[in-house]
């Protein structure tokens, strides 16, 4: 696993804070208004694997950082667990970087207007494996309207050059929807450990 620790900056790292200091000020949509804050990402910018979560919510909102509500506490769970790293050791970014109203889900616009930061995240970080969480996130890279119930279990190529995609339920699913849904993560993580190993 590539970490920054020992650098106190890569390639990517400029060119990532150059990026998320454009979001900061971004007004491109209707969120801009309601927000307290982007949440841009955060994590290692030449990390071997990417999460891809929907929208910031509350917490995240008033911290700026993706993950951080009990969604998140999984998340970094599942990471110890399943990948054996620590969210340092990972890029973590949402479809749309700014907080929806009510926590309502992001409307296509919205992701139509933020999704060439997500496209240039993922081309700074350039990760072997990008982990989709969640229906929006998994049918964006995709270009899918299949939902993630049938998508999660498969491994597909995103990009040029190629990088796998393993799609799998969003950590709230899990909190919500109990030990299938975990057992169905842990397995999908699994496949993701594989991939970036081999």
């Amino acid at each position: 696993m590539r970490t920054t620790s020992e650098a106190p900056a890569t390639p990517s790292a400029i060119p990532l804070a150059a990026l998320a200091t454009e979001a900061a000020s971004c007004t491109a949509c209707g969120l801009a208004e309601g927000r307290t804050q982007v949440v841009f990402g955060s994590g290692a910018p030449d990390a071997d694997v990417v999460f891809v979560g929907e929208a910031p919510g509350a917490r995240e909102d008033e911290q700026g950082v993706p993950f951080v509500g009990r969604s998140g506490q999984l998340l970094d769970r599942l990471l110890a667990e399943e990948l054996g790293v620590e969210r340092s050791d990972v890029y973590i970014a949402n479809v749309v970087k700014c907080r929806p109203p009510d926590n309502r889900d992001p409307r296509a616009d919205e992701i139509a207007t933020c999704r060439p930061y997500l496209s240039r995240q993922l081309d700074l970080v350039d990760p072997v494996v990008i982990i989709t969480l969640g229906n929006f996130a998994s049918r964006l890279l995709l270009d899918t309207g299949t939902g993630i119930t049938k998508l999660r279990g498969g491994d597909y190529r995103y990009g040029d050059p190629p990088r796998h995609l393993v799609p799998t339920f969003h950590p709230a699913a899990a909190l919500r929807g109990g030990v299938g849904v975990l057992a169905d993560m842990r397995s999908d993580l699994g496949r993701a450990r594989a991939l970036m190993t081999a």
